[in-house]
């Protein structure tokens, strides 16, 4: 089970590492446009914008690493547990007001993750 844990929540660090690289980086580019679904004047209007916005992924991926590199397993597990709310969160607001394909992506694995570390004995 921590096996799996640990799995999950790697998957979901690297899931905001990718969003961070495409909102950050990759916004105006031909993949930034087809992933969202933007002409290039909307996604130059909002590049501040977006840049921020994987700013702000970035530190979910950070807090997630670091739950995993903790030298206490309990303060890694308390880590995990608090980066994955936030993560589940940001997946239903963004699923409520962007679309219910974030709900999938981002709000799904960091749920099954949520729940293994909540039924695993220790991370």
């Amino acid at each position: 089970m921590q096996i799996f844990v640990s799995l999950m929540i790697v998957l979901v660090a690297l899931e905001h590492i990718y969003f961070l690289v495409l909102e950050m980086f990759c916004w105006t580019s031909p993949r930034g446009l087809k992933v969202f679904r933007m002409t290039l004047a909307q996604a130059e209007s909002t590049k501040v914008v977006a840049a921020n916005q994987g700013l702000y992924n970035g530190f979910l991926a950070a807090g997630l690493v670091w739950s995993l590199v903790h030298p206490s397993s309990g303060f890694g597990k308390e880590l995990a547990i608090f980066f994955l709310v936030c993560v589940v969160v940001a997946a239903c607001y963004g699923g409520y007001s962007v679309g219910r394909k974030i709900l999938l992506v981002q709000g799904l694995p960091a749920a099954i993750a949520l729940m293994a570390i909540l039924l695993a004995p220790i991370l």
